[in-house]
């Protein structure tokens, strides 16, 4: 679902993962048309790096 969002509304992404400076930075520079492709492709990687963040608190955890 995130995936999606981070194609269709790039700034959401940021607010629903825990980074609203990011979310806002991203909304700017999703308003202009030739920053959507960016924006779009940032909210992927960030979501990547929240997941893999997400999987290494776990593993630590299990571990504990």
């Amino acid at each position: 679902m995130r995936l999606l969002l981070a194609l269709l509304l790039p700034p959401v992404v940021f607010f629903t993962i825990g980074r609203p400076w990011q979310g806002l930075f991203c909304l700017i520079l999703q308003l202009t048309l030739i920053g959507w492709i960016p924006a779009a492709i940032w909210a992927v990687y960030a979501l990547s790096q929240y997941r893999t963040e997400q999987m290494i608190a776990d593993s630590v955890r299990d571990r504990e």
